[in-house]
Order: structure tokens, then sequence, then C-alpha cells
């Protein structure tokens, strides 16, 4: 992830319950309970690419702004789900906002129980 946005693969592992795997063709994927909150993939011109999921209302106001866009895939079926491709339109404090939210959202979809659990510290070995 050398391009993307500064810290954000520590700060996503900062986040509550989150895991990284790297699937669908090298993109770095977060999760938290097994749910997607944002993805992170190089484009073809060494271009980064960061993906997640937004409120309607920010969707709405976003998806047409410099440097966003809706998210191929996920919003073609409906999902209110960005791509931030350059800062035009969010500079990397607020993209990491964004994520923030993103996660919040999906940990706020888990079941109670799942959400207690990723919210437990661990026990000790």
């Amino acid at each position: 992830m050398d391009k993307t946005p500064p810290e954000l693969h520590p700060f996503c592992m900062s986040l509550c319950g989150a895991t990284h795997v790297v699937q669908w063709g090298g993109s770095d994927v977060y999760k938290v309970g097994g749910k997607v909150f944002a993805i992170a993939v190089t484009g073809p011109d060494n271009d980064v690419r960061v993906t997640f999921k937004a409120s309607e209302t920010s969707f709405e106001m976003l998806k047409g702004e410099p440097g966003m866009r809706s998210a191929p895939y996920l919003a073609s079926r409906g999902f209110t789900w960005l791509q931030w491709f350059d800062e035009r339109t969010l500079d990397a404090p607020a993209l990491r906002d964004y994520v923030r939210q993103s996660h919040a959202m999906v940990m706020a979809g888990l079941s109670k129980k799942k959400r207690l659990a990723l919210q437990a510290p661990p026990l000790p070995e």
C-alpha cells in the first residue's frame, strides 16, 4: 500500500475489531465482524482508490464531487458506497473520518452479541 493516503493501513487497523485481508486481485480489504468497511486498491495508473460505506446523505452529497464517485459494483447494486481517488474533495483527515463512519455503520449492523464480543478486551492467556 505504498500509494495509499498517509497512515490509512494503521488507521484502519486501529479501529475496534478491524481485520485486514488481501483479496479480489490484490485489494486491501478491511473488515469488522467479517463485514467490509473499507477497500484500498492501486489502479492501473498506480493511483490509489479507497472505497467506503457512506450515509445516504453523504453519498448524495459526494458521489459527483471531484475526486469521488459511486463505488463500482457496490453502488450499482443500490448500496451507498463511495470511492475516493484523489484529494480534490476529501483530504487525508477527512477521508479517515469517512472511513471511521463506515466502520461505525458496519459495526452497528452486526448482531449485539458480535458487537459485544468485538468490544471485549482479549482474555489473558
